[in-house]
C-alpha cells in the first residue's frame, strides 16, 4: 500500500493533498500569473527523464539484475494458498481505510453505504497512484464524491484531513515499534523518541504556570488576530474552524478509528509477508516489516514516478536480500506483492471510477456493463474485507429529539 492517503492510501504526501483541498474550497486565492509550459510540465518531464535514464542504464547493470528465468520460475510455482492470503490481506487493507472514512462520515452525521465508500477509496487510490500530481487530484476527487454523497464542505474537509492524520500516526507508531524490536536499530529509535519525550515532559508541567503559558502563546494569539483582521483570510479561517468542529468522536469511535488505521497498514505488511512465503522466502515478520517501511521511505523520498514505481520495488527487494533472501526469489516476491497491492488495486480503482459514473463518454450499453461489473467487484471486495468493526464497535448515531404532538 503505498496511502498516500492517501495515502493515501499509501503515500505520505499530506502537504500536497491539503494544498489541493484548500484550492478546491477556495481557501486561498488562485495564482494569477500563468507559469511557462516547461514549468507546468516539469514533473512529467522528470518522469520521462527517469524512465529514459533507467532504460539507457540497463546494458551497464544487466549482470547485477536478478535472473528473469529464476524470477519467472519462482513466481509461476508460488504457493497458491499464500497467494490467496496476499490477495485477502490487500482487500482487508483497502477495506480498513474505506471503513475508516465511512466511520468518520458517520461520526459527522452522514451515513454512506459500504459499497460507495469502497468505490470512492479504490477510485481515489487509482487517481493518486497513476496520475501526475496524483495525491492532489485524488483529494479533490474524494472531496467531491463526499459532497455528492450529502456531506457538507466542512464535513468532507474534516474527514479527509482527520483520516490522513490518523493513518499517518498509525504508520509512525508501527514503524517506531518495528525499529524498537530490532536490536541493531533500538538505540537509534530510543534516541529519536527521547527528544520529543523530553520536550513533552518539560513543557507540560511548565505550561501549567500561567505567566509562561501566556508568554509562549502571545505570538500565536497576535498572528491569529492579524489573520482574522484581514478580509481575505477571515472567512476562510472560519471555514477551517468549522471543519474542525464537525467531528466529535466518542471513546468508542476513537477505538474503532485507531483499530482501522492500524489494520490498514498491518494487512498491507501481511500481503508482503504472504508474497514472500509464496515463493519460499523464510524471512521473519519483523524483517518483512522493516523491508516494507524501507520501501515506503524510498517511495516518499523519490516520488518521481506514480505509485513509487521503481523506488519501492528496488528498495524492497534489496531489504529482503539484506535479511537473508536470495536476489531472484526476493524480486519475484516483490513482483507478486506489487501485482496484488498496486496493479490489481489500480485496475479495481479505475473500474470503480467508471462505476461512480465519472468515466469517459462511453456508449450507454458499455457504461452499464462496466458499472455493473464495478458494483459486482466492489460487493466481492466488501465481503472479503475480513473485519467489520461496526458490528463490535457501532458508531453512535446522532441523537434526534422525539417528535411531540400538540393537542388540537
Amino acid at each position: 500500500m503505498d496511502e498516500t492517503v492517501t495515502v493515501p492510501v499509501r503515500t505520505l504526501t499530506e502537504p500536497l493533498a491539503e494544498k489541493a483541498l484548500i484550492h478546491e474550497e477556495g481557501l486561498i486565492p488562485e495564482e494569477a500569473p500563468a507559469r511557462p509550459w516547461w514549468r507546468r510540465k516539469a514533473g512529467l518531464l522528470a518522469q520521462w527523464a527517469v524512465l529514459l535514464g533507467a532504460v539507457a542504464a540497463l546494458p551497464f547493470v544487466h549482470d547485477q539484475l536478478p535472473d528473469l528465468g529464476v524470477m519467472w520460475a519462482a513466481a509461476t510455482h508460488a504457493d497458491p494458498g499464500w497467494l490467496a492470503v496476499a490477495v485477502l490481506a490487500e482487500a482487508g487493507s483497502m477495506g480498513a481505510f474505506a471503513r475508516l472514512q465511512r466511520r468518520l462520515l458517520r461520526i459527522g452525521g452522514l451515513r454512506m453505504t459500504l459499497r460507495r465508500a469502497f468505490a470512492i477509496t479504490y477510485a481515489g487510490n487509482a487517481l493518486s497512484t497513476t496520475l501526475p500530481a496524483g495525491p492532489a487530484v485524488s483529494v479533490v476527487y474524494t472531496f467531491r464524491q463526499f459532497r455528492r454523497g450529502g456531506a457538507s464542505a466542512q464535513l468532507a474537509t474534516a474527514v479527509i484531513l482527520a483520516g490522513g492524520v490518523i493513518t499517518t500516526t498509525a504508520y509512525t507508531v508501527i514503524g517506531v515499534a518495528a525499529l524498537m524490536a530490532d536490536p541493531n536499530a533500538r538505540a537509534l529509535a530510543l534516541t529519536t523518541l527521547a527528544v520529543p519525550a523530553a520536550l513533552v515532559l518539560l513543557l507540560v508541567p511548565a505550561l501549567r504556570w500561567r505567566p509562561l503559558r501566556a508568554l509562549l502563546s502571545a505570538p500565536l494569539r497576535r498572528a491569529y488576530r492579524a489573520a482574522l483582521a484581514s478580509p481575505r483570510i477571515a472567512p476562510h479561517a472560519e471555514r477551517l474552524a468549522g471543519a474542525r468542529d464537525v467531528l466529535r468522536p466518542t471513546a468508542r469511535d476513537w477505538a474503532a478509528l485507531v483499530l482501522l488505521a492500524t489494520l490498514n497498514w498491518l494487512f498491507d505488511i501481511l500481503a508482503l509477508l504472504a508474497a514472500a512465503r509464496a515463493v519460499g522466502i523464510d524471512v521473519d515478520p519483523h524483517g518483512v516489516t522493516l523491508a516494507y517501511f524501507a520501501a515506503q521511505a524510498a517511495g516518499s523520498v523519490l516520488p518521481l514516478l506514480p505509485g513509487g514505481l521503481g523506488a519501492i520495488e528496488s528498495s524492497m527487494a534489496a531489504s529482503l536480500v539484506a535479511f537473508g533472501a536470495t536476489l531472484s526469489p526476493a524480486a519475484a516476491a516483490v513482483g507478486l506483492y506489487r501485482l496484488v497491492s498496486y496493479w490489481a488495486v489500480v485496475m479495481v480503482g479505475w473500474v470503480a471510477w467508471v462505476a461512480l459514473h465519472d468515466g469517459p463518454r462511453l456508449p450507454e450499453r458499455a457504461r452499464q456493463y462496466l458499472a455493473g461489473a464495478g458494483r459486482f467487484m466492489l460487493d466481492g471486495l466488501n465481503s472479503s474485507a475480513l473485519l467489520t468493526p461496526y458490528s463490535a464497535l457501532p458508531a453512535a448515531a446522532p441523537r434526534t429529539r422525539p417528535a411531540t404532538s400538540t393537542p388540537p
